[in-house]
């Protein structure tokens, strides 16, 4: 299992919005619950993303446009539209609404002719304090143009909307979780990128290996010299590559990376002891497990728990 495996493995479609409109200008649509993260993208025609405090965002035919919330936005015709607002996405972030919706949350707008625009918005809860860290590594927006591996995709998505068959919302969150994954992965390699750290280093054929060890085993009883035999080279190598690449030392990134999974298990196995948690994220008792992780989290693990389910 490698990093965006699992950053990526809580950011799904199931329990978001989805919505497609046909748009004739003039338009605005503010999509107003400021879900953790929006994807839009736009089959035909054009428009912007519009956010306070940000440039807009220009959106043409095949691009791919992704959101992170809280704050709103909006979907305007052109920058200055005359248009009133109509609110929309109501509710999308709401996982007990089961699944997506398509059509639900705003007015398809009647009229393909001339100037219109098919939009399509996947609205994406996202749940624990994994898949926080890959939102960690996204700015307020991110573009990708169209022409990449994203345009299978889209050509998928325009066929399934203009359906109305059993089993079509299964269809369409896969093709969002498609279509999220193509954005993310053109946009950490793009030329002139600032990717997160982890993202590089996979590629490395030590470091990489490493990362994958220590994600597919977090609770295996890491030391360096043993997570560089597995790696075949020696301690120095792989703790100074690993060090050089990813920031940080292997072991310190292995705690950090087990007191987020122990978060995780903290806030959704409510009737798990401390004990149990400490034990499925390679502590032998809860004692070491609670100072690991006051130490890296700041507050005790009882206190997060509290938090969380509070």
């Amino acid at each position: 299992m490698d990093v965006f495996d699992d950053l990526i493995r809580g950011v799904r479609a199931h329990g978001s919005l989805f919505g497609s409109s046909v748009l004739t200008p003039p338009w605005a649509l503010h999509f107003v619950d400021g879900a953790p993260l929006t994807l839009c993208t736009v089959l035909g025609g054009g428009g912007w993303i519009v956010r306070e405090n940000h440039p807009p965002e220009p959106l043409r035919a095949g691009d791919t446009v992704v959101v992170r919330g809280p704050e709103t936005f909006t979907f305007v015709d052109e920058v200055g539209t005359r248009a009133e607002p109509v609110a929309c996405g109501e509710f999308c972030a709401t996982p007990e609404q089961g699944g997506t919706r398509h059509r639900l949350g705003w007015h398809d707008t009647a009229g393909d002719g001339p100037g219109a625009t098919t939009l399509i918005v996947g609205a994406y809860p996202v749940r624990g304090e994994v898949s926080r860290l890959l939102l960690d590594a996204l700015p307020a927006v991110l573009r990708v143009p169209g022409g990449g591996t994203g345009d299978a995709v889209l050509d998928h998505l325009a066929a399934e909307v203009a359906l109305d068959t059993p089993g079509q919302q299964v269809v369409l969150d896969r093709l969002l979780d498609w279509m999220l994954v193509c954005t993310l992965r053109e946009w950490f390699d793009r030329p002139g990128g600032e990717a997160p750290a982890w993202w590089a280093a996979q590629r490395d054929p030590v470091v990489g290996e490493a990362l994958r060890l220590l994600h597919t085993e977090p609770a295996a009883p890491w030391t360096v010299a043993a997570l560089a035999a597995r790696c075949g080279v020696s301690r120095a190598t792989l703790a100074k590559r690993f060090t050089d690449l990813v920031g940080e030392p292997p072991l310190t990134y292995l705690t950090r990376w087990r007191m987020t999974l122990a978060a995780d298990l903290l806030a959704g196995r409510h009737t798990a002891t401390l004990a149990e948690v400490a034990r499925t994220v390679g502590y032998s008792d809860a004692f070491g497990f609670s100072a690991a992780f006051k130490r890296v989290r700041g507050v005790t693990p009882s206190a997060f728990r509290r938090s969380a389910v509070g």
